[in-house]
């Protein structure tokens, strides 16, 4: 009712001089929000900042820098605007208006340079070679890019000489410059605008801090030791509380360790009225017909949504264009707003850098096999210098490989982290197993291919349900559907009404909605005097699925049932001759399912097919060869090979979160018994559980000892693979049930169970797991509408390699979808390709890896349903020039190799010269190696066009040899690299070859 209640204050209230109101989260911030603006008051709503006291403030990144930069909006207004804040951000003092001041950079002016990057290092910059996130600085060469904290995009500086030359914003996926010319852009700090005095002295404090972080600096540490340069924001102010916030604030005492007194607040109420009164709108025109007497205002984003609510007659109206929802009914008036709550919508943003190959990284040849990358090497060949990869094998055998070859090679990717043999060079051992794995594939497409083709000719239940109906349950469901739901239920629908079996394929991560979908085609099916079954592999699941549909059918007349273990008899013959006579409509179960007999099924729906053996998928198309079949997975498929299979299998995709769905805070802690402690009892003080992932089984029993020494009272559940499947799926029911507090458990259990109750993750020994893996440990917590924490746990935080710091480092900045998820997206995608073709025990993955693997099982589909393009022919090029991307240019080798990776895949000569023309924009004018690498590949992309098996040279004399062996010389005009390059473009581009 708060919003009723500052309408009151603003209506009825004699003094109107409240500069603060505190509420208790961002929710109700935004819709204190919205009375204010009604009332034309000027409105600054902070950020919901929430750390503990000596919290490593990484993890709160994104809320500090939203807070710093309102703050600095607040002292610089000349009328100060009303506050709302909530609670827990002001349980701190907060810094002062002198260390929030900022600079402005201006089109033309001098800079000096290294005054204005040590003037960035004290406000808390971090210098980096690629700015992808807030707070970042990068400088090479002449130009300077910079992401100040709360602005859209980053900045790009490029000087001439000392001069400002240009400034322009750019974009952080592709790094390339957008928009037009600025002529001059504001900077604030990232952190606190210090001199070198108060930065050296806020250091100081820093190294010596009581709080421990991964890395001590101003970015995790520095706000808790402001001291004297931070105050308490409520000093002075006329303060109130939107409502009563007891428990708020005890919580806020007991969990936050606030440094701002209690007594401070203890403040008025906002005062309620009983004539004031919020209300929920159904249907707008009804209101205002019952309400024409009274003074009535509606609120809408524009005028189009008046006439979408269908209001055509404004006439005595007042209406407010504006974006804000407020309902209020009072005895002389009616407010109501037309507007629907805005979505929050995060969708992957992906880091250039996926595929950071380091050294030391396995690698899988498509000719030689899997071999160890070593570094780029720069090496002198027939009087040119070119850039190579080195890759070494058995023995320390090495092959170079040259740049422009880099698609040849693929990160080797593997399920279960199983370490790779290395191959031999030279005894042809890879060919044969390739050939070997060839077989096997195309059996398996065959396999595929053919079933399709049979399944294209059976006629299936048409399955049609009317727009209205299909509306009316959506809206049963209390949420609005992402826009990725909607589009996954149209496609089903349209796909089950054609008349044409439907296979299809829907994936989305854990808790995106693929249930409700599932929902929607039984409903569907019902409507259309269909059975449906949904076959799950754990009852678990089928646990979980049976409640969903209780929830959602029990009051539309649906009979339902559901098939497993724990089902007596006596039921269970009661629904197999429910299912056989058309009594029951829908039902869901685990395999028990396969084999009954229906009356009239109509669709079947496999949650996480992946679980099922490749023998019980064969067997449920078999038994349902004739009816629809929509499966659903929580990993990814690869785009390409859903391409491949497009022919056959259909997709739909969920990339949307929910609205409500929060991030996961991250932190990196070193082992300490206290921490684990407090976590547990943090977690388990707001009523949920927790997951302790340890990995090794042996140990798991002394790790359980330590927990119950540590809190007598936990209630522990121990998990691991020795357990009988029996056992770990009674326990887990328990789990779930919420018998057990917290569970230990190896790596983490079923991926596809929602267990929106946990939502603290404690990861021991962190440093020895990938990133991906990491990643998707933390995407296992955060699941409902609380916030997740991980506690990523290292034992010494020295020892760590900086390979495994960085990693670390990378996880707790990006706390919601950073770079991370996107490795962690295509490792998965790749895992999930390989799963999706039901072969995955086979041990060729093992040997050749997933990326491989699945680049030919494309080719064997494609070569089967008559799509296949000819064999990749390769071209072998030995000029005398010296062509590379210079060091000069593209400092940092992971971003050269990223180039370098990019160009070997391009298909097209104008693809080459787009990157070249980034490549420019990103880092400045290119040297003459550089242009000529350019070049040379885009002589190889002609080469392959014109059937060109090798170009060489001798002196001026150029030889290109044809496919067929016959051959061509050409003469250059001189030796210079150049003139090479120029007579050997202008012959592929110009000549018809002779020979063909």
């Amino acid at each position: 009712m708060i919003q009723a209640a500052l309408y009151n204050y603003y209506k009825n209230s004699d003094t109107k001089d409240l500069e603060l109101l505190i509420c208790e989260d961002a929710k109700e911030a935004e819709e204190l929000k919205a009375v204010a603006e009604f009332f034309n008051q000027d409105v600054l709503i902070f950020p919901d900042f929430r750390p503990t006291y000596g919290d490593d403030l990484r993890s709160y990144k994104e809320e500090l820098h939203e807070l710093l930069a309102d703050l600095r909006s607040y002292y610089s207004a000349k009328k100060k605007p009303l506050v709302i804040s909530p609670l827990k951000t002001l349980l701190f003092p907060l810094p002062k208006a002198e260390i929030l001041k900022s600079t402005n950079l201006e089109f033309g002016a001098e800079i000096d340079l290294s005054s204005f990057k040590e003037q960035m290092l004290h406000w808390g910059y971090t210098f980096v070679d690629m700015v992808q996130v807030e707070g970042e600085i990068s400088h090479r060469g002449d130009i300077i890019d910079i992401f100040v904290p709360a602005t859209k995009n980053p900045y790009r500086i490029s000087l001439f000489d000392t001069e400002i030359e240009q400034i322009k914003a750019f974009d952080l996926d592709t790094q390339r410059t957008i928009g037009d010319e600025l002529d001059s852009i504001e900077i604030s700090a990232a952190f606190f605008a210090l001199d070198k005095e108060q930065f050296e002295a806020l250091n100081k404090k820093i190294e010596s801090s009581a709080f421990d972080a991964l890395s001590r600096d101003i970015a995790s540490l520095g706000f808790w030791h402001l001291d004297e340069l931070a105050e308490n924001f409520l000093e002075g102010k006329k303060a109130l509380l939107a409502h009563k916030m007891d428990n708020a604030l005890i919580d806020a005492y007991a969990i936050n360790n606030p440094q701002i007194p209690r007594e401070q607040f203890a403040l008025d109420i906002l005062p309620e009225s009983d004539s004031v009164r919020e209300l929920v709108v159904a249907n707008a025109e009804q209101l205002i017909k019952v309400h024409k007497d009274k003074k009535i205002t509606i609120i809408a984003a524009n005028k189009a949504t008046i006439k979408q609510a269908g209001i055509y007659d404004t006439t005595n109206i007042n209406v407010v264009e504006a974006p804000y929802i407020l309902n209020i009914i009072s005895d002389d008036e009616l407010v109501i707003s037309l507007n629907k709550p805005d979505k929050k919508r995060r969708r992957r943003k992906s880091s250039i850098l996926l595929d950071d190959l380091k050294a030391g990284d396995y690698v899988v040849h498509e000719d030689y096999g899997v071999g160890i990358f070593e570094k780029i090497e720069q090496a002198e060949i027939l009087g040119g210098v070119k850039d190579f990869i080195v890759i070494k094998y058995v023995g320390d055998d090495k092959i170079l490989l040259p740049v422009e070859n880099l698609d040849y090679i693929d990160r080797y990717i593997a399920g279960g982290g199983s370490v790779p043999v290395l191959d031999r060079l030279g005894k042809g051992s890879f060919g044969k197993l390739k050939a070997k794995v060839r077989k096997r594939l195309l059996e398996i497409a065959g396999q595929i291919v053919n079933t399709a083709a049979a399944r294209a000719l059976i006629e299936a239940p048409k399955i049609n349900i009317s727009k209205k109906e299909l509306e009316a349950f959506q809206k049963l469901s209390g949420f609005d559907y992402t826009e990725d739901q909607k589009q996954a239920v149209d496609e089903i629908l349209r796909e089950m009404a054609s008349g044409h079996i439907m296979d299809r394929l829907l994936s989305g991560d854990v808790g995106f909605g693929k249930t409700e979908i599932a929902l929607n085609t039984i409903y569907a099916a019902y409507k259309s005097g269909f059975q449906s079954a949904f076959i799950v592999p754990t009852t678990l699941l089928s646990a979980q699925h049976f409640r969903s549909l209780d929830e959602r059918f029990s009051e539309l007349g649906i009979r339902y049932a559901k098939l497993d273990r724990f089902v007596s008899t006596k039921e269970k013959n009661a629904i197999i001759k429910g299912l056989a006579s058309g009594e029951i409509d829908c039902v869901v179960g685990t395999h028990t399912l396969f084999g009954l007999e229906f009356k009239n099924l109509g669709v079947v729906i496999i949650d996480e097919e992946h679980k099922f053996g490749v023998k019980q998928k064969e067997k449920i198309k078999e038994l349902y060869h004739n009816v629809h079949l929509l499966s659903m997975s929580a990993t990814p498929i690869p785009r390409s090979l859903n391409q491949a299979l497009s022919s056959i299998k259909t997709m739909s995709q969920l990339l949307t979160a929910p609205s409500e769905r929060q991030g996961v805070r991250t932190f990196v802690k070193e082992y300490d018994e206290k921490l684990i402690k407090e976590v547990i009892l943090r977690e388990l003080r707001r009523g949920g559980q927790v997951f302790y992932v340890h990995n090794s089984i042996d140990h798991m029993p002394i790790k359980e000892g330590e927990l119950k020494a540590l809190l007598p009272d936990l209630r522990i559940l121990m998990l691991h693979s020795k357990i009988s499947a029996v056992q770990t799926e009674k326990e887990l029911l328990k789990f779930e049930a919420g018998e057990y507090d917290l569970m230990i458990a190896t790596s983490i259990i079923e991926s596809g169970i929602h267990m929106p109750r946990v939502n603290t993750i404690i990861v021991d020994g962190a440093d020895r797991f990938g990133i991906a893996d990491l990643h998707q440990l933390r995407g296992r917590v955060g699941r409902g509408n609380v916030e997740g924490f991980a506690y990523f746990i290292v034992q010494n935080k020295e020892a760590l390699t900086d390979e495994a710091k960085k990693r670390l480092l990378a996880l707790e900045s990006n706390s919601f979808l950073g770079s991370g998820s996107v490795l962690a997206h295509h490792d998965l995608e790749i895992r999930g390709g390989g799963n999706l073709v039901g072969d995955a025990q086979s041990g060729h993955i093992k040997n050749i890896g997933y990326s491989l693997y699945l680049r030919m099982l494309e080719d064997a589909i494609k070569e089967l349903s008559n799509t296949k393009e000819s064999e990749r022919i390769k071209v072998d090029i030995k000029l005398t020039i010296s062509a590379y991307i210079s060091d000069e240019v593209v400092k940092e080798d992971r971003l050269r190799l990223d180039i370098y990776r990019r160009l070997s895949q391009c298909e097209e000569a104008v693809e080459i010269y787009e990157i070249e023309e980034e490549v420019i924009d990103r880092f400045g004018e290119l040297d003459t190696p550089t242009k000529q690498f350019f070049e040379l590949m885009v002589i190889k992309l002609l080469a392959l066009e014109k059937k060109v098996k090798s170009i060489t040279n001798y002196g001026q004399n150029i030889t290109f040899t044809y496919l067929n062996d016959s051959k061509e010389t050409i003469k250059s005009d001189s030796r210079d690299d150049d003139d090479i390059i120029k007579a050997t473009l202008y012959y592929l581009r110009n000549n018809k070859p002779k020979v063909l």
